[in-house]
């Protein structure tokens, strides 16, 4: 969910086509905290991803909240499950707004690219994550993630860490706690189709206590600072493990640094499961 020039890439190429009308919803406050250089690549882990990672996409596959004039020369992509681009027309919106399908083919096309200036976000978490997804949980199925790592280091991609504070706190989601009867079938769906289906709600159009529209509650995504990684084509488990290790101190960091603007109590801290 991403934009930043919104120009226009080849539809057949697995990167992407942004257009130009789809870059325009809803607002969000979206934080630079270091700059980027345009002739870099970058890959950034957005977290957390919320129920419908709406900072993601309001902040990367639109210009909602300025993403080319707070980041110059910077375009942006957000992977998506591959399924959804099976969809006919619909595959066609998701590219418009610069969404590309979460393999590694797509991956690569957009770290390999030589004249720098693309910054690929992936939602680490993913659809497991969207299950834990509630107001206050400051939770991240992150601990045993490592494939982003592994990509970033193959590519020799600098890591960026990204976290959305009030992204969990859009929707209400009904109880699921682990081994409940709901959080099962989930799981199973999740299995099965690749994607999980949260029971949540929030407000109507017309009233304030029932619907499916988000609460009125603000979105800050805060963009952190690159780490840089050293290219190598087969890395050993133990070089991903450093560097997955230091994305999780900086991404820590990042919390720790912003959480009190933002109203997050200061005995509240990241969980990495």
């Amino acid at each position: 969910m991403p934009s930043g020039g919104c120009g226009n890439e080849n539809p057949a190429k697995p990167g992407g086509r942004r257009v130009s009308p789809v870059c325009t919803l809803t607002p969000a406050l979206l934080v630079k905290t270091a700059e980027l250089d345009p002739r870099e690549n970058y890959l950034m882990g957005f977290h957390p991803h919320g129920v419908l990672a709406a900072g993601a996409f309001l902040n990367f596959c639109t210009e909602a909240s300025g993403f080319s004039t707070i980041f110059p020369g910077i375009t942006p992509h957000l992977m998506m499950l591959s399924l959804w681009f099976r969809i006919p027309f619909f595959r066609d919106y998701l590219m418009s707004g610069g969404l590309v399908s979460s393999d590694k083919q797509s991956a690569s096309y957009v770290l390999r690219k030589p004249e720098g200036g693309n910054m690929l976000a992936i939602i680490v978490g993913g659809a497991q994550e969207a299950l834990d997804a509630r107001p206050g949980s400051c939770t991240l199925l992150l601990k045993n993630r490592k494939g982003f790592v592994r990509l970033a280091i193959q590519h020799g991609t600098p890591l960026v860490p990204i976290f959305s504070f009030g992204e969990n706190d859009l929707f209400e989601q009904v109880r699921n706690p682990k081994g409940s009867w709901l959080r099962q079938i989930q799981h199973r769906l999740q299995q099965i189709m690749g994607i999980s289906l949260p029971l949540f709600h929030a407000r109507g159009i017309f009233q304030y206590s029932f619907g499916l529209i988000p609460y009125r509650r603000p979105i800050y995504t805060v963009v952190g600072k690159p780490i840089p990684v050293q290219r190598k084509h087969r890395p050993s488990e133990e070089e991903v493990d450093q560097v997955h290790q230091k994305y999780l101190n900086e991404l820590s960091k990042l919390f720790e640094e912003h959480k009190a603007k933002y109203n997050i109590p200061e005995d509240r801290h990241l969980e990495f499961i």
